[in-house]
């Protein structure tokens, strides 16, 4: 087990040192992030900002989520059969390259979540809405990464990951919209109870069937 990790982690650290070097990935997803939630911060009245304001966050975060997944294995193009010599199991580059998705989601959520709180006069700590954005994008990334890897040697990857990774996800944003809603508008932890656990079984689920086809998707 502790070799396995090991390897994973590996992976995880490759992903990382190559995106401090390029910067890739976290500024075009940062950017695009800020741009909608700023454009939708104009686009509301401030007396009308409350009942969409999950809404918002939730389309900002979707779609660079989207855009960060696209860019994920794009960055191994070239090289992806050298990282399939490696001596490790398909499990093991799953497990990496969904971690490093996580891991840079996380990043430009961290820093988009005060800047919208901001904008839209919410409160600033909200330890309910970080847990939610948590386990929302742990569940994007476990189904992005596998789609990720399908449709990069496709000629159109830009449109088809779209495709085919929003409506696998559809359980998740709604889950993810409906549980901030309640968080914005000061609901209680028994609340949110049911939608955390639709979060959480999808995120189970999606990573075992997930890491079980990933050997056959990269291998196509």
């Amino acid at each position: 087990m502790k070799k396995f990790l090991t390897k994973v982690l590996a992976i995880l650290w490759k992903d990382i040192l190559s995106e401090l070097r390029t910067k890739d990935i976290v500024v075009s997803v940062l950017v695009f992030a800020l741009l909608v939630i700023v454009i939708f911060n104009f686009a509301f009245k401030p007396e009308r900002v409350e009942p969409v304001a999950a809404g918002v966050l939730w389309v900002a975060l979707t779609f660079a989520g989207v855009l960060g997944l696209s860019r994920s294995f794009v960055m191994e193009k070239g090289c992806l059969e050298g990282l399939m010599l490696c001596p490790v199991d398909r499990e093991v580059i799953y497990l990496g390259k969904m971690l490093a998705s996580v891991s840079f989601m996380l990043i430009v959520a961290a820093i988009i979540l005060p800047i919208f709180f901001i904008l839209f006069n919410l409160p600033i700590f909200l330890p309910k809405l970080v847990l939610i954005v948590v386990l929302a994008t742990i569940g994007f990334a476990t189904v992005g990464t596998l789609f990720s890897a399908l449709a990069v040697n496709t000629k159109a990857r830009e449109v088809m990951l779209p495709i085919l990774f929003l409506p696998m996800v559809v359980p998740v944003i709604i889950a993810a919209v409906e549980a901030s809603a309640i968080v914005l508008q000061g609901g209680a932890w028994g609340s949110l109870s049911p939608w955390l656990q639709l979060i959480a079984v999808f995120n189970v689920i999606f990573l075992v069937v997930s890491a079980t086809v990933f050997k056959f998707v990269i291998e196509e």
